[in-house]
């Protein structure tokens, strides 16, 4: 299993990378981690017919606003698109025209799924409601012996605890610098991404989603990643075009 890190910005696109999506190619499908701009680089590791699922945390447009660069692709197999309530009415009213290209005019096939506790997911994904200002998902991949969990946007919480419990990779939002919370827009900064890590016994975290006001380069990053080693020493920072094998 591999993971590629197509974009690590939150809030809007910088010198340092785009908007956050995360791509996991795995032996029997490709998962794809919100769609932000950096959505736009997937045709250049999708070279397969597997199957393409693409889970959205929320619908902050940071995590969506990729989905009106749809028109680009056209993989045979299509694309299952996965995310909370309120999905299919964001390509009613948004990814749609005047705005965007309807999805019935893609070249390819594209599936809704609004999830909830009754949906049936992929063999090996689960979710769980994370603590942010709306509705937000998080998710966790076991396939092939490893777990992988996505954590963006969420201020510590009981599920991303759970989400996280021993995996080898969590993926986990670092959008505020040292010390910093906002109880109404809730988000992790280095100290809490770290601890987080070490309490649910991860083996490797990666810090994504930097809030592009907050965060002006990667020095900035590099030193968000040596605060989280304080509590949890496999921590690095994310950046766009980042691989990882797991």
């Amino acid at each position: 299993m591999k993971a590629y890190f197509l974009g690590t910005n939150g809030w809007y696109d910088t010198n340092t990378g785009n908007t956050v999506c995360t791509l996991l190619d795995t032996k029997d499908s490709y998962i794809i981690f919100d769609a932000g701009n950096g959505f736009y680089k997937i045709d250049r590791y999708i070279k397969t017919d597997k199957p393409i699922n693409l889970f959205l945390s929320h619908f902050h447009l940071d995590h969506v606003s990729g989905l009106h660069i749809l028109a680009k692709f056209n993989f045979k197999q299509g694309l299952d698109i996965y995310g909370p309530a309120g999905l299919k009415r964001l390509f009613k009213e948004v990814i749609n025209a005047p705005y965007s290209m309807p999805i019935k005019q893609l070249k390819m096939p594209v599936r809704l799924h609004e999830v909830n506790s009754r949906s049936l997911l992929p063999a090996g994904i689960e979710y769980k409601p994370l603590k942010h200002s709306s509705v937000c998902y998080g998710y966790r991949v076991e396939k092939e012996g490893k777990t992988v969990a996505y954590c963006t946007d969420t201020g510590v919480c009981r599920n991303l605890l759970s989400l996280a419990c021993a995996a080898d990779l969590l993926i986990a939002e670092c959008s505020f610098k040292q010390g910093q919370k906002n109880l109404a827009w809730p988000h992790l900064n280095p100290e809490s991404a770290g601890k987080i890590a070490k309490d649910a016994k991860a083996k490797k975290l990666v810090l994504v989603h930097f809030d592009a006001e907050i965060y002006r380069d990667l020095a900035q990053r590099k030193q968000a990643a040596q605060l989280a080693r304080k509590f949890f020493r496999e921590a690095i920072f994310g950046y766009d075009n980042l691989q990882l094998k797991i």
